[in-house]
């Protein structure tokens, strides 16, 4: 619970950044195309990585704008990895579209243990850790009963590069439309697979995912007693590129999709 408790204390505090920022100026800068960095992402992640220097000192750290930093050769020896996204969904944030949050993770010995994921706009709190369940502002999660891919919700995102890889997200997204009862894309993955440990909606899938995205969604969900895999079912790695996420009930039906899309049926 100790780990889970600063998580939650982590994103809280970064969230707070993000709210001041939310209705001003954002100071929006252009890392590629379609990648955003805000002034409240520096901020944010700033703030992060000096609140876990001070309290835990020998822990390595993954954030998305300053990388990996920490004692050499801790992740390998066991030692603690925060997996941090200071601001996940930058382009929502930058336009006042409110989808968009904090993501703390903490990995040890290669498996995330806990995470939080805070919304600041409508004061979500997710939280998970192995063993204990996750949480929503303090009420259990459990995910959706949709027995069926055609009556299920599913929400998917594209990857900052996707142009390049626009047949491959086109034919994934057309194929979900015609099977599913409805998509939704969200733009930010992390508040994606909250909203499906919550049953807010029943599955979400994407591509060229990265570990800050992941990380603390995945236990969140896990603990909700959802299913976490890649697009061919096979055990998830907050290193691998593809994220496939379901209530369970409908991961096979999901996999399916994907894999006749794969083969261009």
């Amino acid at each position: 619970m100790e780990y889970l408790n600063f998580a939650v204390e982590l994103a809280r505090n970064a969230g707070d950044v993000l709210k001041h920022y939310m209705r001003g100026e954002k100071h929006v800068e252009l890392k590629g195309r379609a990648n955003l960095v805000t002034a409240a992402d520096k901020e944010a992640e700033a703030l992060i990585i000096s609140r876990i220097r001070e309290r835990y000192p020998h822990h390595s750290i993954l954030a998305e704008e300053s990388g990996a930093s920490g004692p050499a050769g801790s992740s390998e020896s066991g030692a603690g990895k925060w997996i941090i996204d200071p601001l996940d969904g930058t382009t929502n944030f930058a336009h006042q579209y409110p989808f968009f949050c904090v993501s703390v993770g903490y990995e040890e010995a290669g498996r995330v243990l806990c995470g939080a994921v805070y919304d600041p706009w409508r004061d979500e709190m997710f939280s998970g850790a192995r063993g204990i369940g996750s949480f929503m502002n303090g009420e259990r999660l459990r995910v959706s009963d949709a027995e069926l891919l055609r009556s299920a919700l599913i929400m998917t995102g594209f990857p900052y590069g996707f142009r390049d890889k626009i047949r491959t997200a086109m034919a994934q997204f057309e194929a979900f439309l015609v099977d599913s009862q409805a998509v939704r894309r969200g733009g930010s993955a992390a508040l994606d697979m909250c909203y499906t440990a919550l049953g807010r909606v029943d599955g979400f899938w994407e591509m060229d995912l990265l570990p800050w995205d992941t990380a603390a969604g995945l236990v969140i969900v896990e603990e909700a007693g959802g299913r976490v895999t890649d697009f061919s079912g096979q055990p998830f790695s907050i290193y691998g590129k593809q994220l496939l996420v379901s209530n369970g009930r409908i991961h096979e039906e999901m996999v399916e999709v994907l894999r006749k899309c794969q083969m261009g049926i």
